[in-house]
């Protein structure tokens, strides 16, 4: 089966069901158009998916998008025993190397299909130590450097939108997201490779992001979306050529108390005859920084539900948040399907039936 990354992949079939998300244009959203504003806001809080148009706006973003999709096909093309001196999840780190089949994707047990390199933010921009890694990703930490930075100002600006929507004092959700600051914000490179016709399964099982919000690039099928509601049934989200994919997490759940959407997700094989090639993925993870609590916003002037007379949860930080949910189904580490619902976030609340 052909291994290399295709430019132009074999047709999204047009036999499958595909979820009904927004496409909306980065430069009218820029341009503060209202109706293109709206149009964002009610994204953000009924199906927490859309698609971003970024031609035309952030062409060089795009030119590095492509550019590391390569890198990533020469990075999982290592040896296995070379791409696990990288894998620091013994260390109690989520960062590096995350081989197929290490973690659960169910509560039945089953093990995931796909292989993960997370590549630290903070490392790239010297936030941090520099972590271990492969020759490949040493070579491109200006590349990486540059989609890092054009990534957290996408989001910066996305969450300036949601900032002023919510009627918070200036800068409050922008100020939990500072670049500089340490946080678990990443790259990840993706690879899952194609599965066998009698077994076309789950390559990563169904979840919701653990951090504010996810900008993804992929050339092939295989993400689905579960809408809100009884009787709902997952859907195929079709990549587009020049558009990312951006969805919201659990942190943006968590300082809104439901008010905004982080959807349930997950990847299976890619329909059709995509399905016979291999499927890489590029993401960026934006994250709150490390020492945020991960709980509702005050100051919002009502515009935030408040809790009812619920009782608060416990509140955690975001960096405990993150490694709970991004190690917490790691065969290695004694994981098992027994342990699902302990790495689960706000799925609980994505459903709203």
């Amino acid at each position: 089966m052909p291994s290399r990354i295709l430019t132009e992949p074999p047709p999204f079939p047009d036999s499958v069901r595909t979820a009904p998300l927004l496409r909306l244009s980065l430069s009218k959203l820029q341009s503060r158009d209202r109706d293109e504003t709206d149009r964002f806001l009610g994204a953000c809080k009924e199906l927490g998916f859309f698609y971003l148009d970024l031609k035309g706006s952030a062409d060089d973003f795009l030119v590095d998008a492509d550019a590391l999709f390569a890198v990533g096909e020469s990075l999982f093309s290592l040896e296995l025993a070379e791409k696990q001196k990288y894998d620091l999840a013994s260390e109690g780190s989520y960062f590096g190397y995350k081989q197929q089949g290490a973690a659960v994707v169910n509560a039945q047990g089953d093990v995931d299909r796909n292989e993960f390199y997370n590549v630290s933010k903070d490392d790239i921009l010297e936030v941090s130590a520099p972590l271990p890694s492969p020759s490949i990703l040493a070579c491109n930490r200006s590349l990486l450097k540059s989609f890092i930075m054009t990534s957290h100002s996408l989001v910066t600006f996305m969450l300036s939108l949601l900032n002023t929507h919510l009627q918070l004092p200036k800068g409050s959700l922008q100020n939990l997201h500072r670049l500089n600051s340490p946080s678990g914000d990443q790259v990840r490179f993706i690879k899952a490779p194609p599965q066998p016709h009698d077994d076309r399964r789950t390559a990563l099982g169904a979840h919701t992001d653990f951090g504010s919000i996810t900008i993804l690039f992929n050339r092939l099928g295989g993400l689905q979306v579960l809408p809100p509601g009884k009787g709902a049934e997952w859907c195929y989200v079709k990549p587009l050529p020049g558009h990312a994919i951006v969805n919201l997490g659990d942190a943006m759940v968590k300082f809104t108390n439901g008010l905004l959407r982080s959807n349930i997700h997950r990847v299976m094989a890619p329909p059709g005859q995509q399905g016979d090639h291999v499927r890489y993925s590029l993401v960026y993870f934006s994250r709150p920084e490390n020492d945020v609590p991960m709980k509702r916003l005050n100051g919002s002037n009502g515009a935030i539900p408040g809790s009812d007379g619920q009782e608060e949860e416990e509140t955690v930080s975001s960096k405990d948040w993150i490694l709970r949910r991004a190690l917490g189904h790691r065969v290695a580490l004694g994981k098992s399907g027994r342990d699902w619902d302990k790495g689960l976030g706000t799925e609980h609340l994505s459903r709203r039936e």
